[in-house]
């Protein structure tokens, strides 16, 4: 049984177990509860014990990865050019739309009482200057040790961009020695990701025994605002492609949907790789140095549903506990969702639900302990990622295509970011 259908049954029969436990009296239903905690937590420990190395080395391996590519010709620069623009906008589109699907439903009392009992109180928000002031750490190393995202990415950034100043064969060895640290973390996270059946119906136990059914509800308006966003998305590819790029969709859209749905069936944009490159290639007849190029940066650096799922995950906790997100902060959760979603892609499986939705509900200051109940209802909503995600590869890789002239410089990403003249 693969891992995502493990992790569900985990869930269920937390549910089940916690929506039964009041039967057995009150005394048996609350030391259930405070042990089912207790385990939950160590859990849930054991993958956040690991994020602010994988954050940091994931950045600096995702930094340097994107600035080969961008160095490495005037097809690249567009492709990355488009990459960074449509992360941006997707990410804004989940942190002003979410909220907005999440106002037509009402949380329950209960849920809040609930998720508030078993969690860690969220960090009280701080004024505008005091914010704007801890955005760049005075120790790193401080700020690594408590745990401050924000602080450490701005940081890993710099030392990123600072890293491909130096000499190629100092900067190669110091990559190696992040991407083997991020790869040890994997290993770490996939091996408490084996105990996530037990993980997440310890978290879920207490939450359904004090809660009821209303954890079900607020689950089904998660998955169901997941789903809505990434067909937004979807639906906007469409636009994208036949607006700005001049493509007519009576071609366009036959001849991706085989690839479409691969990554229905597979949920693996890698796997949808080859069905990707005969629809660009063969069928849509885009130039092969611009498919070759383009459609392998896409797999490796562009998932454009990510920023949509840290936003909406953020969105959706907040709105959970009843907590009201400040501007300041989420226009920052917002740009740093972009930023992850890049360092990101090469994560395999639930590793990336967990290591990188962490950091961006960590820096809004929301708890975190309802993550775990999030990863085992991803099962859904994934499908939907993928298809999108795969339409996002598709869509730059024709953009880039119909666009891309003789002349090079940078006229040309001016020009890019213009509708195509018809």
């Amino acid at each position: 049984m693969s891992a995502p259908w493990r992790i569900l049954l985990g869930l269920l029969a937390g549910l089940l177990i916690g929506l039964l436990s009041p039967s057995i009296g009150a005394e048996w239903s609350s030391n259930l509860a405070a042990g089912a905690k207790v385990f939950g937590g160590l859990w849930l420990a054991g993958l956040q014990m690991t994020i602010v190395p994988l954050v940091v080395c994931m950045l600096i391996v995702g930094v340097n990865s994107a600035t080969n590519a961008a160095t490495s010709g005037r097809v690249a620069r567009k492709a990355m050019l488009w990459f960074l623009l449509l992360l941006t906008l997707a990410s804004s589109y989940a942190a002003l739309l979410a909220p907005v699907f999440l106002s037509f439903f009402e949380p329950s009392e209960a849920l809040i009482n609930a998720l508030r009992a078993g969690s860690t109180p969220p960090a009280p928000p701080s004024g505008l200057l005091l914010w704007l002031q801890q955005l760049v750490p005075t120790n790193a190393i401080k700020a690594a040790a408590e745990g401050s995202i924000v602080p450490l990415v701005v940081f890993a950034l710099c030392f990123a961009f600072a890293l491909n100043r130096i000499e190629a064969k100092r900067r190669a060895m110091l990559v190696e020695f992040c991407q083997a640290i991020a790869d040890t973390m994997i290993v770490i996270v996939n091996g408490v990701l084996w105990l996530a059946p037990i993980g997440v119906a310890c978290l879920i136990l207490p939450v359904a025994a004090e809660a009821g059914a209303a954890v079900l509800g607020a689950l089904g308006i998660y998955i169901a605002m997941l789903c809505c966003l990434y067909l937004g998305i979807i639906i906007a590819l469409y636009a994208y492609v036949r607006l700005g790029g001049g493509e007519t969709l009576s071609r366009y859209a036959p001849a991706i949907l085989p690839a479409q749905m691969v990554a229905a069936s597979t949920q693996s944009s890698l796997a949808s790789l080859p069905a990707m490159m005969d629809a660009s290639g063969k069928t849509l007849g885009y130039p092969a140095n611009v498919v070759g190029l383009v459609l392998p940066m896409a797999v490796s650096l562009f998932r454009i549903t990510s920023p949509v799922q840290y936003m909406a995950v953020a969105t959706f906790i907040a709105w959970a506990f009843g907590i009201d997100l400040a501007l300041a902060p989420l226009i920052l959760a917002t740009l740093l969702a972009v930023v992850i979603s890049i360092g990101s892609v090469g994560l395999p499986g639930q590793a990336i639900f967990m290591g990188t939705n962490l950091p961006v509900t960590h820096s809004l200051g929301l708890p975190v302990e309802p993550l775990g109940l999030l990863l085992a209802v991803d099962l859904v909503p994934d499908m939907f990622a993928t298809v999108a995600n795969v339409s996002g590869d598709l869509a730059v890789t024709s953009r880039v295509a119909r666009t891309t002239q003789p002349e090079g410089g940078i006229a040309d990403l001016v020009r890019d970011l213009e509708p195509t003249k018809r």
